[in-house]
Protein backbone atom coordinates (compact mmCIF):
# COMPACT_ATOMS: atom_id res chain seq x y z
CA UNK A 1 0.00 0.00 0.00
CA UNK A 2 2.91 2.30 0.69
CA UNK A 3 4.70 1.87 -2.42
CA UNK A 4 1.26 2.20 -4.05
CA UNK A 5 0.79 5.83 -2.58
CA UNK A 6 4.26 6.74 -3.02
CA UNK A 7 4.13 5.83 -6.72
CA UNK A 8 0.52 7.69 -7.85
CA UNK A 9 1.98 11.02 -5.62
CA UNK A 10 -0.41 11.06 -2.80
CA UNK A 11 2.29 9.97 0.14
CA UNK A 12 5.64 11.53 0.64
CA UNK A 13 8.71 8.83 0.75
CA UNK A 14 10.28 12.01 2.52
CA UNK A 15 8.28 11.52 5.65
CA UNK A 16 8.31 7.75 5.37
CA UNK A 17 12.40 7.74 5.48
CA UNK A 18 12.92 10.55 8.33
CA UNK A 19 10.28 8.82 10.40
CA UNK A 20 12.51 5.45 9.78
CA UNK A 21 16.01 7.60 10.64
CA UNK A 22 13.61 9.41 14.01
CA UNK A 23 12.93 5.96 15.44
CA UNK A 24 16.18 4.49 14.80
CA UNK A 25 18.40 7.40 16.46
CA UNK A 26 15.74 7.66 19.04
CA UNK A 27 15.58 3.63 19.78
CA UNK A 28 20.06 3.11 19.41
CA UNK A 29 19.91 6.57 22.23
CA UNK A 30 17.70 5.10 24.08
CA UNK A 31 19.04 0.80 24.10
CA UNK A 32 22.46 3.11 25.32
CA UNK A 33 20.82 4.34 28.02
CA UNK A 34 18.79 1.70 29.56
CA UNK A 35 17.75 3.03 32.71
CA UNK A 36 14.22 0.78 32.26
CA UNK A 37 13.63 -2.32 30.49
CA UNK A 38 11.23 -0.84 27.96
CA UNK A 39 14.89 1.04 26.78
CA UNK A 40 16.46 -2.16 26.86
CA UNK A 41 14.15 -3.38 23.73
CA UNK A 42 16.18 -3.55 20.20
CA UNK A 43 15.46 -0.80 18.46
CA UNK A 44 14.97 -2.59 14.96
CA UNK A 45 11.90 -4.23 17.09
CA UNK A 46 9.77 -1.00 17.22
CA UNK A 47 9.30 -1.21 13.84
CA UNK A 48 7.30 -3.93 13.66
CA UNK A 49 5.84 -3.87 17.23
CA UNK A 50 2.53 -2.23 17.46
CA UNK A 51 0.81 0.34 15.01
CA UNK A 52 4.50 1.95 13.69
CA UNK A 53 4.53 1.17 9.73
CA UNK A 54 0.57 1.98 9.61
CA UNK A 55 1.09 5.25 10.90
CA UNK A 56 4.10 5.54 8.81
CA UNK A 57 2.31 4.62 5.27
CA UNK A 58 -0.88 6.02 5.67
CA UNK A 59 -0.95 8.40 8.82
CA UNK A 60 1.99 10.79 9.03
CA UNK A 61 1.94 10.98 4.77
CA UNK A 62 -1.61 12.46 4.91
CA UNK A 63 -1.02 15.13 2.25
CA UNK A 64 -3.56 17.90 4.24
CA UNK A 65 -1.91 18.27 7.36
CA UNK A 66 1.70 16.83 6.96
CA UNK A 67 4.40 19.39 5.80
CA UNK A 68 4.76 20.73 2.42
CA UNK A 69 8.17 21.83 1.80
CA UNK A 70 10.59 19.33 1.13
CA UNK A 71 12.80 20.21 3.96
CA UNK A 72 9.94 20.58 6.06
CA UNK A 73 8.84 16.96 5.21
CA UNK A 74 12.49 15.61 6.68
CA UNK A 75 11.61 17.25 10.18
CA UNK A 76 8.26 16.53 10.10
CA UNK A 77 8.75 12.52 9.52
CA UNK A 78 12.09 12.99 11.49
CA UNK A 79 10.22 14.25 14.53
CA UNK A 80 6.92 12.03 14.43
CA UNK A 81 10.22 9.06 14.87
CA UNK A 82 11.62 10.67 18.12
CA UNK A 83 8.24 11.67 19.82
CA UNK A 84 6.69 8.59 19.22
CA UNK A 85 9.29 6.47 20.39
CA UNK A 86 9.37 8.79 23.44
CA UNK A 87 5.75 8.39 23.91
CA UNK A 88 6.11 4.31 23.64
CA UNK A 89 9.22 3.99 25.38
CA UNK A 90 8.96 6.22 28.69
CA UNK A 91 5.09 6.07 29.01
CA UNK A 92 4.29 2.40 29.21
CA UNK A 93 1.15 2.90 29.37
CA UNK A 94 0.81 3.67 26.35
CA UNK A 95 2.62 2.17 24.07
CA UNK A 96 1.19 3.47 20.99
CA UNK A 97 2.49 6.95 20.83
CA UNK A 98 2.44 6.94 16.76
CA UNK A 99 -1.10 8.93 16.40
CA UNK A 100 -0.36 11.16 19.43
CA UNK A 101 3.28 11.89 18.19
CA UNK A 102 1.59 12.49 14.28
CA UNK A 103 -1.30 14.94 15.86
CA UNK A 104 1.67 16.78 17.66
CA UNK A 105 3.46 17.25 14.45
CA UNK A 106 0.70 18.13 12.60
CA UNK A 107 0.41 21.35 14.58
CA UNK A 108 4.00 21.98 14.21
CA UNK A 109 3.69 21.61 10.28
CA UNK A 110 3.03 25.27 9.60
CA UNK A 111 5.75 26.50 12.01
CA UNK A 112 8.02 24.16 10.24
CA UNK A 113 7.50 25.23 6.72
CA UNK A 114 7.30 28.79 7.93
CA UNK A 115 10.71 28.77 8.57
CA UNK A 116 11.61 26.74 5.91
CA UNK A 117 10.19 29.50 3.32
CA UNK A 118 11.68 32.13 5.31
CA UNK A 119 15.20 30.90 5.42
CA UNK A 120 14.94 30.08 1.60
CA UNK A 121 13.83 33.66 1.34
CA UNK A 122 16.93 34.80 3.50
CA UNK A 123 19.38 32.76 1.53
CA UNK A 124 17.87 34.91 -1.55
CA UNK A 125 18.65 38.24 -0.85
Amino acid sequence: GALYLIAIGIASWRIMISMCLGLIVTGMLFNLWGVNPYMEVPWYYHFYMGSFLFAMAFMATDPVTASSTNIGKWYYGFFIGVIGMIIRVLNPAYPEGWMLAILFMNVFAPLIDYFVLQANMNRRK
